[in-house]
């Protein structure tokens, strides 16, 4: 790897923004220079040579999606670009992705993050093709997908954990389908919290013909279904202990014995398995056998939950939309209306994804036109609070209280961008500090720049 140090182009109209940037490319060792405005930008870049490239995307004069198409159709080779966006340019952000950008920053900045990615397109690296955005459109699961193609290569256990609804399940599919033999090698799934304890093991092992009372003929089990493919075992923590005993030594010795059987059948599969659940405190609970635990978590990967992962919500919505609009008669295409958009950014999504999914899908099913409001996507739940119950507290506590919840909402939904909620929340800037200096609310630390 070159020990050169990068050189960065920053563009960017804000002084304090840029003034604070520059003093941490000092700190960081890069070589830097600052553009205010795109069209000296420009001119620059088709003069110098820079390793990368960040830019905002609202600038005074060109903006930052002119400067980068219009040094992509001149004859310079073109630097990576990272543009840094605030709330209200996040689909333009996703655009220039789809274009050949390299990455996006959401505003208000995590530096330190944003240095450490910068360092990584900056040099020799391996970039994200913006068709393989398919597991969403946020940094996490950016870099999810990007290690699933480094793990596509490699045939080892794949632990997923996440919330229920998260897309486990989808993260599983999108490894097994990176494979090389992906397109044509079975993937078979399996819900272990679905199957009662005493068919499991003739379910994951199959049985011989007369085993037991029923058994007709013989079965291949879900291990002999998979072979040569991806066994995908979900909620593998519900798993009793004597199952727990015979799958360690299935996925040890690479083979099977079905129930009824003496002859062990030898299988090839990859395993990946799921769970909602701590299996590390299972373990310790003594409800997970330890030594299954470290063969199985070989390699762990986390899906945050949708709550925490904000600019997915409208990208899975309208894949979610455009799902329902093939299906529909008459090839309707839905769209969300402003407020609908506010309303799914603001709702906490307990459910996850498979929450989102089905509040798109009832709400295109009850449509009677192409666009979609809050009414249709939340109905009469849209207003009401089910966690919220009456207590002794004073009528002026309790609006204290619900006005402190409804401003963190905002706040998230938004990225703790102030000027962003405060536009939507219809206040001013400095009555929404007062609001947030009175209930103690304060950003996330990391959150260095606004």
């Amino acid at each position: 790897m070159s020990t050169e140090p990068l050189q960065v182009c920053l563009i960017e109209d804000d002084e304090l923004m840029g003034e604070a940037l520059c003093e941490r490319f000092e700190m960081e060792g890069f070589k830097f220079a600052w553009y205010k405005t795109g069209k000296d930008a420009l001119h620059a870049l088709q003069r110098k040579r820079f390793s990368i490239v960040v830019s905002d995307i609202r600038l005074p004069d060109l903006s930052g999606e002119d400067v980068f198409v219009q040094l992509r159709q001149s004859q310079v080779t073109a630097p990576q670009f990272l543009f840094m966006t605030g709330y209200g340019t996040i689909d333009q952000a996703v655009r220039l992705l789809k274009l050949g950008a390299a990455d996006y920053a959401a505003k208000p900045l995590d530096v330190d993050a944003l240095m450490q990615r910068i360092r990584e397109l900056g040099g020799p690296s391996e970039s994200i093709a913006p068709e393989g955005m398919v597991l969403g459109i946020s940094n996490t699961m950016r870099r999810i997908d990007h290690m699933l193609g480094r793990l596509a290569t490699s045939d080892g256990t794949v632990l997923i954990t996440g919330e229920s609804g998260t897309g486990k399940e989808h993260v599983a599919r999108r490894l097994h389908e990176l494979s090389e033999s992906g397109q044509t090698a079975p993937f078979v799934a399996v819900n272990c919290a679905a199957i009662p304890d005493t068919l499991l093991e003739a379910e994951m092992f199959g049985f011989e013909k007369g085993a037991f009372t029923g058994a007709a003929k013989e079965r291949h089990g879900y291990f002999e279904q998979a072979d040569g493919g991806t066994l995908f075992l979900d909620e593998v923590g519900d798993m009793p202990l004597a199952m727990q005993a015979k799958l360690l030594r299935a996925i040890q010795d690479h083979t099977v014995t079905r129930v009824g059987g003496g002859t062990p059948v030898r299988v090839d599969v990859r395993l990946i398995c799921a769970t909602h659940e701590d299996l590390r405190q299972m373990v310790e609970a003594g409800r997970f056998r330890e030594d299954l635990y470290y063969r199985i978590n070989v390699i762990h990967l986390r899906v945050p939950p949708l709550r925490e992962r904000r600019e997915d919500i409208l990208w899975l919505a309208r894949r979610f939309a455009e799902e329902r609009s093939a299906k529909k008669e008459g090839g309707v295409s839905f769209s969300f209306s402003l407020a609908a958009e506010r309303a799914l950014l603001s709702h906490p999504w307990p459910g996850n994804i498979r929450e989102l999914r089905h509040c798109i899908e009832r709400a295109c099913i009850l449509a009677d036109h192409s666009q979609l409001d809050p009414e249709l996507l939340f109905g009469d739940s849209l207003h009401h609070d089910p966690g919220a119950s009456v207590t002794g507290d004073t009528l002026i506590a309790h609006l204290d209280i619900c006005e402190k919840h409804y401003i963190e909402q905002a706040l998230a939904a938004h990225v703790w961008k102030v000027g962003e909620t405060a536009k939507f929340l219809d206040i001013s800037r400095k009555n929404l500090w007062e609001k947030m200096r009175k209930h103690g609310i304060a950003g996330p630390a990391k959150r260095a720049l606004s």
